[in-house]
């Protein structure tokens, strides 16, 4: 297995995705920025466990392995999505970490002059991955 330092999260509640407005603490990258759920691995845990930790610890929803449908990796971390029922957002609750979340189209994340530039950049390839795959089906 690749060695990894943390994992991400494009978390889908119905059509929107969860995205966490970052903090100003002093040193940490990237502050005042839109981000996605997820962050640095501890100890030997693989990727899976990362994120669904980390998802846990940030916005209080337990996910299974099983519903991480999508992974890719960029600069040494990982990047996951998942799905869940539009009901699952009165189950959100912040873990503190931040200035808050909210939900938010994926194209308008993407987008976004205050999104994490390679965060918007995986969230436009999964919306690729997407796009393609309905396509076959449809």
């Amino acid at each position: 297995m690749a060695e990894f330092h943390g994992a991400k999260l494009i978390l889908f509640v119905g059509e929107q995705i969860v995205v966490l407005r970052r903090d100003h603490t002093p040193g940490i990258p990237w502050p005042g920025f839109l981000d996605l759920p997820g962050g640095g691995r501890e100890g030997a845990e693989t990727a899976e466990a990362c994120v669904l930790r980390e998802v846990r610890e940030e916005v209080g929803l337990s996910l299974c392995e099983d519903e991480l449908v999508w992974r890719d990796s960029h600069q040494g971390g990982v990047i996951f999505a998942a799905h869940v029922e539009p009901e699952a957002e009165a189950r959100i609750v912040f873990g503190g970490e931040g200035d808050g979340w909210r939900l938010m189209r994926p194209e308008a994340f993407a987008c976004h002059a205050e999104a994490i530039p390679h965060f918007a950049m995986m969230a436009r390839r999964y919306g690729a991955v997407r796009e393609a795959a309905s396509k076959r089906l449809g």
